[in-house]
């Protein structure tokens, strides 16, 4: 489960794993969490991190989570239905299946990932002061 397969997250020193949903489990409902989240299970329902924490969702290959998800760091593996936020990063790793939009500051997705939703690009807020004004203004 956490062999040397590791995800890049997980290299630079974010694979500190606070809560582990495992393999058998079912969640029904939302969940708010803070630190690492490592899913193999099963969860239908929203996940949130807590604001203000450096936080990490792992989804395993086996892992399901039908429901909206919003976490800084995401390292997606398994199948998600709903809409995914991350305001830092998010990779998607080959095996990874997508239904539902990606609102995204940095993204990685290997050939193989299957995103069926649109992919949204979150700027940074000093970004915005600084584009042009409208056209025809």
């Amino acid at each position: 489960m956490f062999g040397s397969n590791k995800t890049k997250l997980s290299a630079s020193g974010l694979d500190s794993v606070e809560t582990l949903i495992g393999g058998q489990v079912v969640i029904q409902g939302d969940l708010l969490f803070s630190g690492g989240l490592y899913v193999e299970g099963k969860i239908l329902g929203n996940i949130i991190a807590k604001e203000g924490n450096d936080s990490l969702i792992t989804l395993a290959q086996s892992g399901v989570i039908e429901g909206n998800i919003s976490a800084p760091k995401m390292v997606i593996s398994g199948r998600v239905t709903g809409d995914i936020h991350s305001h830092e990063r998010i990779e998607l790793t080959e095996t990874a299946y997508i239904q539902g939009n990606i609102h995204y500051r940095q993204i990685e997705i290997p050939a193989g990932a299957t995103v069926s939703g649109q992919l949204i690009h979150l700027q940074p807020p000093d970004q915005n002061l600084h584009l042009p004004p409208p056209a025809g203004s």
